[in-house]
């Protein structure tokens, strides 16, 4: 679930964590990227979830590298959101740590038409807020 913070006038949605995905937002205002991981079987698990799906066990939340590749994405080129003015890039970055592991994310720092499958990239974090950081990810140098 989203929120807007109405304190800042940002009008873009905010997280509203709950309690699996609490570690993940508070590790993102460190400015660390952080994922349940499988002390047993060794997978990463994300979304978070309380228990493994591969073997039940309850995960540890890891620092990963924060590097990838861009999976697929889509131009945003109207507004479907407030506080996104198009147009902008939603992304499926792959991260580095496991085939299959991926997140939903915006890409920034580049021009929306040199964004490529395949693109090395590393996650930026946006601090939006006192309270509110979001990893984003961008091209790696």
């Amino acid at each position: 679930m989203a929120q807007s913070d109405v304190r800042t006038g940002d009008l873009r949605p905010a997280p509203f964590p709950d309690g699996e995905s609490a570690p993940y937002w508070a590790a993102a205002k460190a400015h660390k990227l952080e994922l349940p991981h499988c002390a047993a079987c060794g997978l990463f698990i994300f979304p978070p979830r309380a228990l493994c799906p591969t073997c039940w066990t309850p995960p540890v939340w890891s620092q990963v590298s924060g590097r990838g590749t861009i999976y697929t994405f889509t131009i945003m080129r109207d507004s479907f959101m407030k506080g996104f003015p198009p147009p902008y890039v939603v992304a499926e970055v792959e991260l580095e740590e496991q085939p299959g592991l991926r997140l939903v994310t915006n890409i920034v720092e580049c021009d929306v038409g040199d964004v490529r499958i395949g693109m090395p990239v590393e996650v930026a974090f946006e601090d939006r807020s006192e309270t509110v950081t979001v990893p984003q990810f961008r091209p790696r140098a």
